[in-house]
Parts: structure tokens; sequence; C-alpha cells
């Protein structure tokens, strides 16, 4: 039995898990945890989130502790994995039909093509000043005076959406600001932002060539307006759209891949292998 930690350091939170996978290669999710940095020290909420979530697994003797993200300058970490092979591998153990992943998070978006195995296929990424963002949204939540838990209900309750058409985060926002001195509604405004969003999306994923099912990973996961902004951005001109698929683990999934390739190294390095380039940073 190996058993693994995966730590996802992203920009606004630090996800880590810890894994057991068996000679057999099943896999099991034994702890997880999500603790937001909140302008506090990166490496203190690391190193907190590790010992919380470590102690939630009863502290079992670990193999092997994996990071991703921007984690790669973790002092206890074994090894480091690049984010696009994180996220398709757990995105593999979410929903193992999936066949592309994309990671929606605070400040970037990226869309992942992988085989049954993970291997990545293609990849496409937007930049960090783009309105697609989780940071974005966050900033529109709060000028709105909404919590992020209301943004999906709200925005699926719009039925006139006013589309934001800037890429720029600071334009997006004084389109935003624009919107409401014309009364515009919350709910078509939050609308009309995941319908952009979904808009960009949509490009990322079929520019890597996602025409089979689709798993939404990272923080906006859980957004199920934009979710359904995105079934409905996939849906146009489609015959048949890929099916777009979450799940209550999706902010995980970067931090659940890193554990689970930290266990196939760790058997490989055991065995004298050698590992796939591509799930490495060197």
């Amino acid at each position: 039995m190996i058993k693994t930690a995966g730590i996802d350091v992203g920009t606004s939170s630090v996800k880590a898990v810890v894994m057991s996978t068996d000679e057999g290669g099943g896999e099991k999710l034994l702890a997880r945890l999500v603790v937001k940095i909140r302008k506090r020290d990166v490496a203190q909420v690391v190193r907190e989130a590790f010992e919380s979530v470590r102690e939630e697994a009863r502290g079992e003797e670990l193999d092997y502790v994996a990071t991703t993200g921007d984690g790669a300058e973790i002092p206890f970490a074994t090894g480091h994995f690049f984010g696009m092979t994180t996220h398709a591998r757990g995105a593999l153990f979410l929903d193992p039909a999936a066949r592309a992943v994309l990671d929606a998070g605070a400040l970037h978006a990226r869309a992942v093509a992988m085989d049954e195995r993970g291997r990545v296929l293609g990849y496409k990424m937007t930049s960090q000043c783009a309105s697609g963002s989780g940071q974005f949204l966050e900033n529109i939540a709060r000028y709105l005076g909404v919590s992020q838990a209301e943004i999906g209900a709200l925005s699926m309750a719009g039925e006139n959406p006013e589309i934001v058409s800037s890429i720029c985060a600071v334009l997006a926002e004084t389109d935003v600001i624009n919107m409401v001195s014309r009364g515009i509604s919350t709910q078509n405004i939050l609308r009309g932002i995941h319908d952009s969003m979904a808009g960009r999306f949509s490009r990322l994923l079929v520019a890597i060539g996602a025409k089979e099912r689709i798993f939404l990973s990272g923080g906006l996961a859980s957004d199920e307006g934009l979710v359904e902004a995105l079934r409905r951005g996939l849906s146009k001109g489609a015959a048949v759209p890929p099916e777009v698929t979450t799940d209550p683990l999706s902010i995980h999934a970067g931090a659940i891949g890193a554990a689970i390739w930290g266990a196939f190294r760790h058997r490989k390095l055991a065995q004298g292998g050698t590992v796939w380039a591509q799930t490495m940073t060197a």
C-alpha cells in the first residue's frame, strides 16, 4: 500500500489531500482540506494545510508528498508536477469517462485534453488579466453586494443577459458599473458575465479538440450558473454537444492528481524505472 499527499497551491487557496494506492492500482481518498490564503504567508498556509490533512488521515506515514500549482518551492515536498497533468489525472479519478478537463481558477482557466491514462494530448490557457476568472467574478459579486454562494442561483434566474465584451478584467468591471447605472438587474448582469466567461472557455475547449465528456475542476466548478452557461455555450452550432460534468470534490482535482502521480512515481522509482517526462517539472 502506497500513501501519498497531494498539495495544490493556488492563488486564493491551498488544497491538500492524502490518498492510498493498493497493489492493484486502486486509489482511495483518505482526507481532504481547503485553506484560504487571505493575504497570509503562503508557506505557512501550506504547512498548516499539510499538517491538518495528515492529522485527518490519522497521521499516516507518507511515501511521497507531491505538489502542483505554485508549490514548486515547498521544502518538505518529494516532487512537483505540472498543473495540466495533475488536473487531468484528478479529473479521471472523479469522472473516469472524462476526456478533457477545464480548470477554472482564481486568475486563469486552462483546458486540457487527455487520454484514459491521464496523458495530456492538448493544452490551452487564458491570460491572467482576463475577465474569465474567479477573482474577477469575486470582485463583481462584492460590487453587486451578493455572496459567492448566491451567484449561481441569481445567474440562472436571469432572462435577458447583458454580455460583458471586454477581455481585460479592469475594463469588464467598468462595463458592469455602467450596467448598474443603467438599471440592469443583478440576475441579468451575472448571467451575462457567465455567458461571456463560458464563451471564452468554449473557445479554449474547441482549440484543444474537446468533443467528448468534459470535466470542470477548480474553484469555479461549484458555480452552477457557470456550469449551465458552459453547457449552453458548447451546444451552439454543435449537432451533439459534449457533456459537461462536475463533482463536489472538483476543487481538489489538482491535489488528487498530484497525489496519484506521486504514487506512480514512487512505484516506478522503487522498481528502478523512469516516469513520463510530461509529469515532471524537471
